[in-house]
Parts: C-alpha cells; structure tokens; sequence
C-alpha cells in the first residue's frame, strides 16, 4: 500500500451503554479508494464521521495525512480543510444559487476573494458536468444534480481525501449513475476516498479494497474480488446473498422478535 492517508487505529465509539464501533484498525493509502459495506447498524457511518471528529471516539487514535485528528490540541478546522465530505442529504443553501454555493465556503474559511472563488467554483462545476447550472437555485435540480453540486462544493477546498457516507441513498434510481460516473472520475484522477455504500455495482469496479463491517468490528477487507465476489466469513455471504438477491431472503429472519434483528436495532447510528 502507499503511504497512509488515513490511519484508524483501536477506534472505539459508544453512545451511553451501546458500544457501536468495537476497536477499528484501518488503513487507507494515499490514492487508494476503500468502500464499507454492510447491514444498517453495523457502524459504518459512524466510522466515517469519527475520521473527521463528526463524531469524537471514544477511544483509539485517528490520523490524516499524518496529523492525530483525535489529538486533543489539534487544530481540528485545519484538520477539516483537507477532508471533502458529502452526505446523504445535500445540504445546500435553497436561497444561494450554485455559484454562490460553492464560492460561500471559499471565502470563509479558505479567505479567496470573490473572483478567485468564482474561477475555482467553475472550474468543479465542470468536473461534475453541471456548468450550465451555475446560476441555478437548488429547487430547480434534481437529487442527482443537487448531490453533483455538493461534490464540486467540497471539491472546491481542494481537499487532500474525501468521505461519501452513502451518496446515492436518497436518490431515485436513475439518477444514481450521474453521480457514480463523478465519483469514478475522481477515483480514476487519484483521488483518496473512503466511500460508505451499497452500491456493489460501484464497489468491484472502482474500489481498490472493500471493508465489511458488522456489529461494530470489521469482518472482512480485501479486494472487490475476494470480499464480493468470494466472501471468505459467513456473514459477509449472508450480507451479500439478501442485498444482490432480495427475493432469496428468508421470510422468516424478517419476523419479530429475531435475536440478530434485535441486535440490530440496538446498536444505534450507523
């Protein structure tokens, strides 16, 4: 593997009695994309919001590039400049066009002047191809083209690595592919991304690893070859077996009062 870009090191997070993710070790090199798999619960996103202290572990170390996120003297918004994050939901000022967008956090944080913030605002409007967009308002796009528009946003503070918790999780179906086609672009320029999906489509044709997690721990990680396509845990094949073919699951596990379900549900924020 290249050098780390991200280091996760014995990472443990509990909310009140419910320990969520159970001593993670994980390393991810610089241009390397890793995407995590695995059912609601499992703490996959909670994983990927620790990276950036979204959420502050309970214990274990953290680093990016080399600096200890979980450090307590860090400068945690210099930290955050070099991480791009984009969420599930897009979270975009309705009342800002797509411009002003992307030009906001520039000029806040990064300190650009407005034309300089402009020029790098159109400059990641074309990476997503959404140019023709830039004066638009948020009501006026579609989830796909929405969630496009907050990809160029974090791209346009050049972040070293990006996080994806789950994209494409609250977007019709057609237009989940515009979104995946911007994302394997940035994985095909060397981009650093960790990727939170259930997209197995995405995962064995653009992922360098693929981590499952389950229960807080992580089962398995290797390839897309050896984690999807020859699963070596059981659960990992169960996992697997009801996501690519839903019509197989057993009607039965779905019944109340099922211990794993139970768990499940237990475990909190994924």
């Amino acid at each position: 593997m290249s050098r780390p870009e991200i280091q996760v090191k014995d990472l443990r997070k509990s909310f009140g009695d419910n320990e969520v993710l159970r001593g993670i070790d994980l390393e991810i090199g610089s241009g390397e994309v890793v995407c995590v798999i695995g059912p609601s619960g499992s703490g996959k996103s909670t994983l990927l919001r620790c990276v950036n202290l979204l959420e502050e572990p309970t214990g274990g170390r953290v680093l990016v590039g080399g600096t200890e996120v979980t450090d307590p003297d860090v400068d945690i918004d210099a930290v955050r400049r070099r991480i791009g994050m984009v969420f599930q939901q897009f979270n975009l000022f309705p009342h800002l066009s797509v411009t002003e967008n992307l030009t906001l956090p520039q000029r806040r944080v990064l300190g650009r002047d407005k034309a300089e913030a402009a020029k790098v605002a159109a400059e990641n409007l074309a990476r997503v191809g959404l140019s023709e967009k830039a004066d638009a308002y948020p009501a006026s796009l579609s989830g796909g083209q929405q969630q496009r528009v907050a990809i160029a946003r974090a791209l346009a503070m050049g972040p070293e690595v990006m996080l994806f918790d789950e994209p494409t999780s609250a977007l019709d179906p057609e237009l989940v592919g515009d979104v995946l086609a911007v994302m394997r672009r940035l994985a095909n320029e060397g981009m650093t991304m960790m990727v939170v999906t259930h997209e197995m489509t995405f995962a064995r044709e653009v992922a360098d690893r693929v981590v499952f997690m389950d229960a807080g721990v992580i089962v398995e990680d290797g390839t897309p070859e050896q984690v999807i396509g020859n699963p070596g845990n059981e659960r990992t094949r169960h996992f697997l077996s009801r996501l690519l073919d839903p019509a197989m699951a057993d009607v039965e596990e779905e019944g109340p009062g099922r211990a794993d379900r139970v768990d499940r549900g237990d475990r909190g924020p994924n």
